[in-house]
């Protein structure tokens, strides 16, 4: 009986032993899934329920939590653990710190580990170059007992995402074993900086090849402008993947050759969503708008980045209203807004100052938690700058934590659109109280508020500190933000010093500066330079002719007028009318100076012009014939005066805005004079304000005066 039982014995044992084996490895591997699935909660319940569990178990729970960011927890697990960690735990612990990007704990552990192998050293190594600190990476690597091809593949990676090409080439060459991967990478490597020779040599080397390699050898060509040597090479390859069928696409798009991308596409066995999407954006850059289009609404399924991409296509080619159309309906669709949508309906609303849009898109902003994206937040303040509402964006700045120097400018650069130079100048304070260093644009800003409120002794002493204490050289930029400045105070000779002291040669926008400076004060010599050399660099610009032309109007001179309007008409320079727009009730209605009638409304509009225009006599008002660029007489100088756009985009305003909210129009050029005398007077009769965003700056018309004090 006893032998009977020795005799049964090990084999129950090994039967349950190989059960108990079996359920562990079952539930190790659950473990994972659910830990890749995101359900941490599942994981650690089954990891709880477990009756007997190995190192793996443990080793699998820890991972679990790392990999959905949750080191902390991961960390007391480890600490918890029985005396059976392996070298495999102590890998777990590094590779999962440093997939959190938590490198020091990472090192911490490296450090502490009892014996290291290869995946040890590999790990840091790898950690190291995904940080950017390839110097400390390139040290623990000269430092490793030994390799193997994985880390000689890692540290050639570090030096090629750092540009050192030559380093990498050293260290390719000294690779005891070379496989497809690090093949591969130096073939990329080379290819970025134009070495496409030496990729090629490396390819025909290689002694195995898979479809990354050769796509990697067929993007080199087309990134490197030798699209016809990619295209054969695409059509010899052994096998394509979805990527290879893009890259081929966009090298064809980014050469300009929309055409041949269009007819491989048709070829495309199957039209992956991520090659739909870069083709969209391909056609964009192309300026194919409908076939882009087109090529959107046959998508059988599409993204965020199907929606996104077309709101660019809209964006990049001026179709501002498109956009905004195809935002709300990216909306209606379900599709939850993305960082490049938010992005590009954010400056749509900037641009066209659409106020009560932007607000929406704040809204969806803070829905989808990009209210903490530095760059989504900054294009919001830029938003909110450039419809008029600066408390709003002020707001949104001061709850801001980590500011960097961009959203500092925007702030500054706003105070300044707005002329509140001293807001500008107090921001510019506190920017460098708080230790933000400023940069070139920084200056620009500041510049421009002195400027525009005639600030001209802060203006010089910041000019002077840009080189003497930041050791910024000043631009073209700065020097124009000088002239345009010294030239509003009535400087002109010393503007006109200042151009011909500059290091560099001055460009349109210096003159442009003197010449609006002229306008300012009448000056027709130094106008006369002035655009002479504006002619000289833009001859098809019509700006500089028609400052001009209003100089020789005020002061009656008609025959150089004329003249002048001849040399248009012989160089071909038209001159573009002068627009403005207004939004109501999330509608853009647009308005061209002369022309009220092609407005549905315009009988409404017409006689709230005649209501005002009686109006502003009784309180005083004479039209400015100066304003006029025709010698025609005073009934038809009034009668054009009072239909310049601006005027039209009021007129309706006061009739469909509520009272109490502000009317706010942009022009798509400078405002005249006749036209902001009469701003001041209709804001001051109408009891509303008027916000007025013009090509230059931003006026506030609050009972009868304007926030740019008639500096302008």
């Amino acid at each position: 009986m006893r032998r009977s039982l020795l005799g049964f014995r090990p084999h129950n044992v090994a039967a349950k032993t190989s059960s108990s084996s079996s359920a562990i490895l079952s539930a190790n591997a659950r473990i994972y899934q659910l830990g890749r699935l995101g359900q941490v909660e599942a994981a650690r319940r089954m990891f709880d329920e477990m009756p007997h569990r190995n190192v793996v178990s443990w080793n699998s729970i820890v991972a679990v939590y790392f990999q959905n960011a949750r080191p902390a927890e991961a960390r007391s697990l480890f600490d918890g653990m029985p005396p059976i960690h392996n070298t495999a735990s102590w890998n777990g612990m590094v590779s999962g710190y440093v997939k959190n990007g938590r490198l020091d704990e990472a090192r911490a552990f490296f450090d502490a580990m009892p014996e290291k192998n290869v995946v040890s050293w590999t790990s840091m190594v790898r950690g190291y170059v995904q940080e950017g600190d390839v110097a400390a990476a390139e040290a623990l690597f000269q430092q490793m007992p030994e390799r193997n091809v994985v880390s000689w593949t890692v540290m050639l990676g570090g030096l090629l995402q750092e540009g050192r090409i030559d380093d990498a080439r050293r260290l390719f060459d000294a690779m005891p074993e070379k496989d497809v991967v690090a093949r591969t990478s130096m073939i990329a490597g080379c290819c970025q900086v134009g070495r496409v020779p030496e990729a090629r040599a490396l390819f025909d080397d290689m002694p195995r090849r898979n479809v990354v390699s050769w796509t990697t050898m067929m993007t080199g060509y087309a990134q490197n402008g030798n699209v016809d040597v990619a295209r054969k090479l695409f059509e010899v390859m052994p096998e394509r993947n979805e990527v290879s069928w893009t890259a081929m696409l966009t090298g064809y798009l980014q050469a300009g050759r929309p055409d041949e991308a269009l007819e491989l596409f048709e070829r495309m066995p199957e039209k992956p969503l991520a090659t739909c999407n870069a083709m969209i954006l391909g056609l964009a850059q192309n300026g194919l708008v409908a076939e882009a289009k087109r090529l959107f609404t046959m998508m059988p399924e599409s993204d965020e980045m199907t929606w996104s991409a077309m709101m660019k296509v809209y964006e990049r080619n001026g179709r501002e209203l498109d956009v905004l159309d195809t935002f709300t309906s990216m909306q209606k669709a379900g599709m939850r807004a993305n960082f490049p949508s938010l992005i590009s309906v954010l400056t749509v609303c900037a641009s066209l100052a659409i106020l009560d849009h932007g607000r929406q898109v704040h809204a969806e902003v803070v829905k989808s938690h990009f209210d903490f994206d530095l760059f989504v937040v900054s294009a919001l303040i830029t938003m909110y700058v450039k419809c008029g509402d600066l408390i709003k964006a002020r707001k949104i700045f001061d709850m801001f934590p980590s500011k960097d120097v961009a959203m500092w400018n925007s702030m500054i650069t706003g105070y300044a659109q707005h002329g509140l130079g001293a807001e500008a100048l107090d921001v510019f304070s506190d920017m460098r109280l708080v230790g933000m260093a400023p940069d070139d644009i920084t200056f620009v800003g500041v510049l421009s508020a002195c400027s525009y409120t005639g600030r001209v002794k802060e203006g010089k002493k910041v000019f002077e500190s840009m080189q003497g204490v930041y050791s910024i050289e000043p631009k073209t930029e700065h020097y124009a933000c000088m002239v345009d400045m010294l030239g509003r105070a009535g400087h002109i000779n010393e503007a006109v010093d200042l151009i011909d002291k500059m290091p560099m040669e001055p460009d349109a926008i210096v003159w442009g500066s003197l010449l609006g400076a002229c306008r300012i004060h009448k000056n027709v010599e130094v106008a006369e330079v002035a655009v002479k050399n504006l002619m000289r660099l833009e001859p098809k610009n019509a700006g500089p002719y028609v400052l001009l032309s209003n100089i020789y109007a005020s002061r009656g001179k008609w025959g150089d007028v004329a003249e002048l309007r001849k040399v248009m008409r012989v160089r071909s320079v038209s001159k573009s009318p002068g627009c403005s727009w207004i939004v109501v009730e999330k509608k853009v209605h647009m308005f061209t100076g002369g022309d009220a009638l092609t407005h549905p409304e315009h009988k409404a509009i017409v006689v709230m012009l005649e209501r005002l225009g009686g109006l502003l006599r009784e309180a005083g008002y004479c039209p400015d014939g100066s304003f006029v660029l025709h010698d025609v007489d005073e009934e038809q100088k009034t009668h054009s005066l009072g239909y310049h756009s601006e005027k039209l985009a009021v007129a309706f305003g006061l009739l469909k805005i509520p009272e109490g909210m502000p009317i706010r129009v942009i022009k798509n050029l400078r405002v005249c004079g006749d036209c902001h005398t009469t701003m001041k007077l209709i804001s001051k009769i109408t009891k509303r304000e008027i916000v007025l965003r013009d090509a230059n700056r931003f006026h506030h018309f609050r009972d009868g005066s304007c926030s740019c004090g008639d500096y302008w």
